[in-house]
């Protein structure tokens, strides 16, 4: 199972390691555009190839990364996945299979461009972690 969405307390997200160092103010707007969602263990969170609707911000648990049908790393507490379809438009690179039960913070696409329009934390982390993430499947083809 994958859903169960609840309403988001700034208290709970102040935890969360990717919102450390977020103002108040900040942690509202994400309490506001967020969803609190769980995932049963082997819940598939994306599928590779197809367009997405959403990203995550993991916040108890951890899950493992897929790319053509091999395991390529296991992804945990505090990562956020699935931003890289949205950013760029384009189906998702990896299918993310929940290894344990999960807690992960969602927003779709319309919440995700908000949170970054307004918050300059947030886009300089996602921004980072973009770059970490196509530098990595750059090499990752290198290697091949």
């Amino acid at each position: 199972m994958f859903g169960h969405r609840n309403k988001l307390q700034t208290e709970w997200l102040a935890g969360v390691d990717f919102f450390a160092g977020f103002s108040d103010a900040q942690l509202e707007q994400v309490a506001e555009l967020g969803h609190r969602v769980e995932a049963d263990a082997g819940a598939e969170i994306t599928d590779q190839g197809r367009y997405g609707d959403a990203c995550y911000v993991i916040v108890d648990g951890s899950a493992n990364v897929i790319i053509n049908g091999e395991y390529v790393a296991s992804v945990g507490a505090g990562t956020m996945i699935g931003e890289m379809a949205l950013l760029e438009h384009r189906p998702r690179s990896a299918t993310i299979v929940a290894e344990t039960a999960m807690v992960l913070v969602s927003f779709n696409v319309k919440e995700f461009q908000e949170l970054l329009d307004a918050n300059p934390t947030a886009k300089e982390r996602v921004l980072t972690l973009l770059t970490k993430r196509t530098i990595d499947n750059q090499a990752r083809r290198d290697q091949a």
